[in-house]
C-alpha cells in the first residue's frame, strides 16, 4: 500500500468538504446561497466528527496489538484531520465575517451585535430574553471538580467569565449557560424604524446580552460560545445473533450521550479557561477545535430571506417526464420501451406513480421495495399501505443500519407492518444500499414483471436536490435477476444461478469491475481503443485503485468525475499519468454512480447504487443495472460529456492541482448542471410530441 500514490480517505473527504466551502466564497453564487453553503460545510463537519474523527479516537485508545494491523497510525490521523480543519475554519469565519455579513449589510440585512443595538431594540431583545428563552438557559456556576455538567450533543452554550461582585479583588469565577437554540428560532428578527433594512439578532447574541439578568451578583467579563457534539456511531458489531433490532434501538438512546468527539470552541477563549473547560470535560488536545463566534451553523439553511429572491439561485422547476405522467396506461408504456429519468432535472412524480398506480391498479398482485433512506412524509409509502388494503401482496426490505436514518426506517417499518406489508429487515454482517422496486402484474393471463433500479433512494425531498439516474423497464432478462435479488433479500439464501447481467454485491460486483478494467487492458495491449468512465462518489479501495494504475500504465484512458472521497492520485509519472480526475460541487449534490467501458467499440454501460469503496464493494448488498436501449445509452454518454466539459464548476483532482478550478480550452463556458438541466428539457419536450 505504502509503495502506490494513495491518499487517505478521510483526508481526502475534507478535500470535498472544502470544495462546499469554495462554493460559499465564491462570489458569483447568490449571496444567501452562499450562506447555504456555509450551513452545508457545517452539517457535514458535525457527521464527520460524529463518526470518523470518533473512529480515528478509539483507535487511537485502543491496544498495541490492533494499532499495529493499521495502515495509518490514528495519532498521525488525527493530527493532520485537526490541521486541515483547523485552516478551513480560519477560513470559514473569514469567508462568513468579512465577505458575507458586509454584502448582507449592502443589500439591507444586519446582523446586530448586542453592542449595536438601538435602545429601542435593547428593550424588545431583554423582553423576548424573559418571556422566552428564561426558562430554558440553565445556567450552571463552574467550581473545580465538584461540578461536572453534563454538555448535550451538540446543543450551544456560552462559557462565561465572571468575577462575584461581593468578593473585593475576586479571581475569575466561570459558569456555562444554553443558549436554547432547540426550543426557538435561532435567529431574532428586530424590530426596525426603518422599512428598508431588516435587522438580525442570532440568539447567541440574545443571551449574551441579557447575561447580566442571569447572574446579577456577577460582574460579566466575556463570553464565549462553546459546542459538544459526541461519537454517534452505534457500534453494533454482533449482527448475526439476537435481536438487532432490539439493539438499535437500545443504542440510538444512546448516541446523544456518548463519548465526546469534539469540543467546538471560541479561538478566543483565554488559555486558563480553555484549560479548565477541558479538564472539567474529561478532554484531551485531540478533542478540541477553535471556530469563530457562532457555531452549529447548520442553521443557516433556515436563514430569512426577506423576499429578496433576487438573493437566491433562479427557480429551476423539474421538468415533468410526460411519456410515463401523462401515460393512459403506466404499465404498457414501460413495456413498449425503457424509461431513465434524471431528478432533480426530472420531476420525481413517475417514481411516486410507479407505486401510487400499482396500489390501485387490478392486474397487479405484487410489489417489493427496498428501502435505505425515505422522507419523513412519503407519498410512497402511503401507496405501499394502500396496495395492502386493495389486496395486493406487498413487501418491503427496510435497512435498518442506514446511519441516521435508524430511527425514521424504524418508524417506517412498524408503520408498513401496521398495514400488512410483510417487512424484512436487515441482512446479518451486511448493509444493503441497492435501490431498486418491482410491480408484478398479470397480463392476458401471464406475470409480467416491471421494475425501477436507481442510485438514488426513494426519498421524495432528497429527490429535489440529489442528482441521480433511474430506470424503468420490462426486460425479462433484467428482471428475472432482480427477482433474484429480492428472493435473496427476503429468505436470505442464496441464489443458486449467476447473475449474467446484474453486478450485485455479494455475488462477484467486484470481480466482474475488475474483469471489465482487465478487459480495457488487454484490449489496449492487442492496439484497441481503451477506455473506462467513471462517474462516482467515492473511490477507496485500493484493490481497484491498483486495477486503474495498471490500466494506466497499459494506455487505457481513464475519466473519473469522484465527487467526495477520492484515494487515487491522478497525474503521477509512470502510474497515473493517463489518468483524468475531477470533482462537480454546484447548487445540486452530485449522487448518481454510471460506469463505461470501452469494450472495443461495443460499450458496456451501467448505472449504480455503489461507489468504489471497500465498505460497498465487499460488506453491502449493491446493483449495477446495465443500460441497454441505445437512446438510453446516448443519454447518458451527453449527460457524461457534459459533466467532462464543465468549465465553471469543476475541479481538478490530480496531484498538484486539489481543488484548482479546471481550466479547460472550450470556446464556450459549460456549468454541466445548467447544461444538463437544459438537455433534459429539450429532449423531455422531443419525447412527449
Amino acid at each position: 500500500m505504502s509503495k502506490i500514490p494513495y491518499i487517505h480517505r478521510d483526508i481526502s473527504w475534507l478535500s470535498f468538504n472544502y470544495r462546499v466551502l469554495q462554493e460559499a466564497k465564491d462570489p458569483s453564487v447568490p449571496l444567501l446561497e452562499r450562506l447555504k453553503f456555509l450551513a452545508i460545510y457545517s452539517n457535514n463537519l458535525d457527521e464527520f466528527f460524529r463518526v470518523r474523527v470518533a473512529n480515528h479516537r478509539t483507535l487511537f485508545r485502543a491496544g498495541k496489538k490492533t494499532r499495529k494491523e493499521l495502515q495509518f497510525p490514528p495519532e498521525q490521523i488525527l493530527e493532520k484531520l485537526l490541521a486541515v480543519v483547523n485552516q478551513q475554519q480560519e477560513e470559514f469565519s473569514v469567508i462568513f465575517e468579512k465577505k458575507i455579513v458586509p454584502k448582507l449589510a449592502n443589500h439591507g440585512i444586519h446582523l446586530v451585535r448586542r453592542l449595536e443595538l438601538e435602545d429601542y431594540q435593547k428593550d424588545f431583545v431583554e423582553n423576548y430574553f424573559a418571556d422566552e428563552l428564561l426558562p430554558f438557559v440553565q445556567p450552571v456556576l463552574l467550581v473545580g471538580d465538584k461540578i461536572k455538567p453534563f454538555l448535550n450533543n451538540r446543543a450551544l452554550y456560552l462559557a462565561i467569565l465572571l468575577k462575584d461582585k461581593s468578593i473585593p479583588n475576586p479571581e475569575p469565577s466561570y459558569a456555562i449557560v444554553k443558549i436554547p437554540s432547540d426550543h426557538v428560532e435561532r435567529f431574532l428578527i428586530l424590530p426596525s424604524l426603518d422599512k428598508s433594512q431588516n435587522y438580525i439578532m442570532l440568539l447567541d447574541d440574545v443571551v449574551r446580552h441579557s447575561l447580566k439578568l442571569i447572574f446579577p451578583g456577577y460582574d460579566i467579563i466575556d463570553s464565549y460560545s462553546i459546542k459538544l457534539t459526541r461519537d454517534a456511531e452505534l457500534y453494533i458489531d454482533d449482527e448475526f445473533s439476537g435481536d438487532l433490532i432490539s439493539k438499535i434501538r437500545k443504542s440510538l438512546t444512546k448516541r446523544h450521550i456518548g463519548p465526546a468527539s469534539r469540543l467546538v470552541y471560541d479561538r478566543n477563549i483565554p488559555d486558563h479557561f480553555l484549560e479548565f473547560l477541558t479538564k472539567v470535560l474529561e478532554l484531551t488536545n485531540y478533542d478540541l477545535l477553535p471556530e469563530g463566534r457562532y457555531h452549529n451553523n447548520s442553521d443557516f439553511f433556515s436563514f430569512p430571506s426577506f423576499g429578496k429572491d433576487y438573493l437566491l439561485n433562479i427557480p429551476l422547476p423539474p421538468t415533468p417526464y410526460k411519456p410515463l405522467e401523462d401515460a393512459n396506461n403506466f404499465f404498457n408504456a414501460i413495456r413498449k420501451q425503457d424509461h431513465l429519468i434524471n431528478p432533480p432535472f426530472h420531476s420525481y412524480e413517475s417514481v411516486v406513480k410507479f407505486f401510487e398506480e400499482a396500489a390501485m391498479d387490478p392486474l397487479v398482485t405484487h410489489i417489493k421495495i427496498v428501502q435505505y433512506r425515505v422522507s419523513k412524509k412519503s407519498r410512497i409509502m402511503d401507496a405501499l399501505s394502500k396496495a395492502v388494503k386493495q389486496g395486493k401482496n406487498v413487501s418491503a426490505f427496510i435497512e435498518v443500519k442506514a446511519r441516521f436514518d435508524e430511527e425514521n426506517n424504524l418508524k417506517w417499518g412498524e408503520f408498513l407492518e401496521k398495514a400488512g406489508v410483510q417487512v424484512n429487515y436487515s441482512m446479518p454482517g451486511l448493509k444493503v444500499h441497492a435501490k431498486m422496486a418491482m410491480v408484478r402484474r398479470i397480463e392476458d393471463g401471464e406475470p409480467r414483471i416491471y421494475t425501477y433500479m436507481s442510485t438514488g433512494n426513494f426519498h421524495e425531498d432528497t429527490a429535489k436536490v440529489y442528482t441521480d439516474l433511474g430506470l424503468f423497464t420490462a426486460n425479462k432478462k433484467l428482471n428475472r435477476e432482480v427477482l433474484r435479488v429480492f428472493s435473496y433479500l427476503e429468505t436470505k439464501q442464496k441464489p443458486d444461478v449467476k447473475f449474467k447481467h446484474l453486478l450485485v454485491g455479494q455475488f462477484g460486483l467486484k470481480k466482474n469491475l475488475l474483469a471489465l478494467i482487465s478487459q480495457e487492458i488487454e484490449n489496449a495491449k492487442n492496439g484497441f481503443e481503451a477506455y473506462i468512465i467513471l462517474k462516482i462518489n467515492s473511490i477507496q479501495d485500493d484493490e481497484m485503485i491498483n486495477a486503474l494504475y495498471a490500466a494506466s500504465q497499459a494506455g487505457v484512458e481513464i475519466t473519473i468525475i469522484c465527487r467526495g472521497i477520492c484515494s487515487i492520485v491522478a497525474g503521477v509519472e509512470g502510474v497515473s499519468e493517463n489518468i483524468t480526475c475531477f470533482s462537480i460541487v454546484d447548487r445540486f449534490l452530485e449522487h448518481s454512480r454510471i460506469y463505461v467501458f470501452g469494450n472495443k467499440s461495443d460499450e458496456k454501460i451501467y448505472i449504480s447504487s455503489a461507489d468504489w469503496m471497500v465498505r460497498n464493494l465487499e460488506h453491502r448488498v449493491e446493483t449495477a443495472v446495465p443500460v441497454y436501449d441505445d437512446d438510453l445509452r446516448y443519454q447518458i454518454k451527453v449527460l457524461l460529456r457534459l459533466q467532462i466539459n464543465d468549465n465553471i464548476k469543476s475541479r481538478s483532482l490530480h496531484l498538484d492541482q486539489i481543488n484548482n478550478y479546471r481550466k479547460l480550452s472550450n470556446d464556450l463556458a459549460v456549468r454541466s448542471q445548467y447544461e444538463t438541466y437544459y438537455y433534459i428539457k429539450r429532449l423531455t419536450e422531443r419525447l412527449s410530441k
